[in-house]
């Protein structure tokens, strides 16, 4: 059982003590792979995704047969600022949506075979407004990151986080810019469907809060100052998957976000990772290109809940069962291997 973090450092502690995949999976993954009854590389990338999650789960032959999608919902103080389509109230509407098998997530989740669970974290009581204050306070942001934390069921053999809150894509467009640096036109998308006087708000607000916070330190300082409560959620229940050995999938731009914070805190914190897709709003590529991920897809989606991630499931699933299942040369009485 995973100790409750007390504050940040708890987890930078903990990030550097993570485990790393198991070498001699990997090799008797990579070994199984050579000898299956396919010329090499036939199935291109599915291969070295199978022989990436059996490093993970310790295995030479892997199935993934409980997965777990987790999303997380909050709100955020700087949607007074007029950075949103859509008013705060959705985030609770949007939650209930989901508690009652209405979204898109709970379709796709059901398709891929994945438990689901929903977290609604303190959803009257918004984030401060990023231009003035910090968005949460060390304590807000631990007592959110243990609301990820502990949501990881210790017997799944894969996570997706997702996230619900209106307004969330300027926090995350802010962590991005904070943290890669380049301008806030370089981060900033219209994420539900702002105007172009919205976009330009949204340019603003960002620009303001990175100068006001951007030098707060690593990337969980940013993501206290600069996030949301479902954002620092996904980041605990990703590092929390990382002390399991448990894989993940991460999901579009605001997971990619929350992500970050952890790859700024300590390079090795996103090993665990893959990138299900790649979002159409507009930043996602780039972001994804800084942290060294390739997307398994790219459907134009821009939805967030985890719904690419959770689309990605069945792709991972069929990697493994080719690695698992499939006879080798030697099985099958085919020539060929050696």
């Amino acid at each position: 059982m995973l100790f409750e973090l007390t504050d940040l450092d708890a987890l930078r502690r903990s990030l550097t003590q993570a485990p790393d995949a198991d070498e001699a999976a990997l090799s008797a993954a990579s070994e199984r792979n050579r000898k299956l009854t396919k010329p090499p590389g036939a199935l291109g990338r599915l291969e070295e995704l199978a022989i990436w999650y059996a490093g993970w789960r310790g295995v030479a032959q892997p199935r993934i047969t409980a997965p777990q999608v987790i999303v997380f919902a909050g709100n955020h103080g700087v949607t007074a600022r007029g950075v949103s389509a859509f008013p705060p109230r959705v985030t609770a509407q949007m939650v209930a949506n989901f508690q009652h098998g209405g979204a898109a997530i709970n379709q796709l989740a059901r398709v891929a075979g994945a438990r689901m669970d929903v977290h609604a974290i303190d959803l009257d009581h918004p984030t401060a407004d990023f231009t003035e204050l910090p968005a949460m306070t060390d304590a807000e942001c631990v007592r959110a990151l243990n609301t990820g934390w502990t949501s990881v069921e210790p017997t799944a053999d894969l996570v997706v986080v997702g996230e619900m809150g209106i307004g969330n894509t300027t926090p995350a467009a802010a962590i991005a810019m904070a943290l890669f640096g380049g301008a806030a036109a370089d981060w900033a998308g219209r994420g539900t469907g702002v105007d172009d006087a919205g976009l330009a708000r949204k340019i603003r607000v960002m620009v303001e809060g990175v100068a006001r916070h951007g030098g707060a330190g690593d990337g969980l300082d940013i993501l206290a100052r600069l996030g949301g409560r479902e954002i620092a959620a996904m980041a605990g229940a990703i590092a929390a998957a990382r002390m399991r050995c448990i894989p993940v999938i991460l999901d579009g731009f605001i997971c990619t976000a929350a992500a970050a914070t952890l790859a700024k805190t300590d390079d090795r914190a996103l090993a665990h990772c893959l990138a299900g897709h790649e979002s159409a709003e507009q930043a996602h590529a780039r972001m994804l290109s800084a942290l060294n991920l390739e997307p398994i897809l790219s459907l134009g989606l821009r939805l967030g809940e985890g719904t690419g991630a959770a689309l990605a499931i069945p792709v991972l699933k069929s990697a493994c069962a080719c690695l698992s299942d499939m006879a080798t040369f030697a099985e099958a009485g085919v020539a060929g291997g050696d």
